[in-house]
């Protein structure tokens, strides 16, 4: 497919951009400013990656006159020998302009809000979710992230009710934001006195951490409230009016914070909390909004979706987006996630080229 056209239109959009970032009044409004040197930057690399795709069609077309012009036998070898090399340099080039016309994520240099939550399955639900926090426990020590609980609800067992955890990081949310989901896992629990294999979940919720230019909160919009810690964790956590329950009012999200003994530190974090499920709701809606071309194949990441079964007594880790079925689960749950993580963002990318291709072929049609 010939994208030159679509290209010819986007250097009218750039040409536009140096018109606009040359006026100094522009650079009064910062973010603004570096969202347009942004978009600026990126396009002057689409035409850079344009350019070797156009050398690249060129060799090729020049070889194949090559091979029909010369009746020289070892010419000719030779030519069909580079001309093998040319196709697949060709098509290389192809992709990289593909991977260059692809927007960034918005979200990608964001610090990350991992939300851990026990599902169906009650003590042993609790006990699986507290798995899979130490499975993200490990492989964000592997990547040398900050992995900081911020809030969290132990069960009785030793489990986790629920925990959310800040992750702080490059790559963070980029790396995560397929582990959206509800997870399976099927194992006898240490409970189960027959031996029986029973089947709980737990959801999993990665959210790019908004910031306070993301979401306005009006304080005519908070309902704060105080009141004593509650659960395990002794006098300091009991005897103390620190936890934090904040209601936004017109949404009626509620957040409540008491990891902390502060009450002005719990009630940062019950705000970070609020403000970034905001976000996420608001990013939801505007994605919602979207033309179904850009849907990934993998699922919209919605937390109601089963995306993956841990089955101990196979000793298999199944992803059901793609569908990719592990062998290790015991590995798997120290952390290396690597293998499933890489494919899904493969598959994403996959499928966002194929959306492009065709929007990039339907705007070159349309054009006379």
């Amino acid at each position: 497919m010939d994208l030159s056209t679509y290209v010819s239109h986007l250097r009218e959009r750039y040409h536009e951009l140096e018109q606009i970032l040359s006026q100094g009044e522009i650079y009064a409004q910062p973010g603004r400013a570096a969202e347009l040197t942004r978009e600026h930057a990126r396009l002057k690399e689409v035409f850079a990656q344009h350019g070797l795709w156009v050398s690249a069609q060129d060799k090729v077309t020049s070889l194949e006159a090559l091979l029909q012009e010369s009746e020289d036998p070892e010419i000719h070898q030779l030519a069909e020998e580079e001309l093998v090399q040319a196709r697949q340099a060709a098509q290389d080039a192809h992709r990289q302009l593909l991977l260059a016309l692809l927007p960034a994520d918005e979200n990608e240099s964001r610090d990350t809000m991992l939300e851990i939550r026990a599902g169906t399955g009650g003590d042993e639900a609790a006990l699986f979710a507290a798995d899979l926090y130490r499975m993200y426990s490990r492989y964000a020590e592997k990547r040398g992230w900050r992995f900081a609980p911020i809030s969290l609800a132990p069960s009785e067992l030793g489990g986790l009710k629920e925990i959310i955890v800040e992750i702080s990081g490059d790559g963070a949310y980029r790396q995560l934001r397929f582990e959206s989901g509800v997870h399976r896992v099927q194992r006898v629990p240490a409970t189960e006195s027959q031996g029986r294999v029973h089947t709980s979940t737990a959801t999993v919720a990665i959210l790019p951490e908004a910031e306070e230019v993301d979401i306005v909160l009006k304080p005519e919009d908070l309902r704060i409230e105080v009141c004593r810690a509650g659960g395990p964790g002794g006098q300091g956590v009991n005897t103390t009016d620190s936890a934090v329950q904040v209601l936004h009012i017109p949404t009626g999200l509620i957040v409540r914070c008491q990891e902390g003994r502060s009450q002005i530190k719990n009630r940062e974090k019950a705000i970070t909390i609020l403000r970034t499920r905001l976000l996420a709701q608001k990013q939801q809606e505007e994605r919602a909004r979207l033309s179904s071309e850009r849907r990934s194949l993998i699922g919209s990441g919605d937390r109601h979706e089963k995306i993956r079964t841990y089955n101990f007594p196979q000793d298999r880790v199944t992803d059901h987006r793609i569908p990719i079925t592990l062998h290790g689960l015991v590995s798997v749950l120290e952390g290396n996630i690597e293998p499933l993580l890489e494919v899904l963002a493969e598959k994403e990318m996959e499928e966002r080229l194929a959306a492009e291709e065709a929007m990039a072929g339907a705007s070159a049609r349309a054009t006379p």
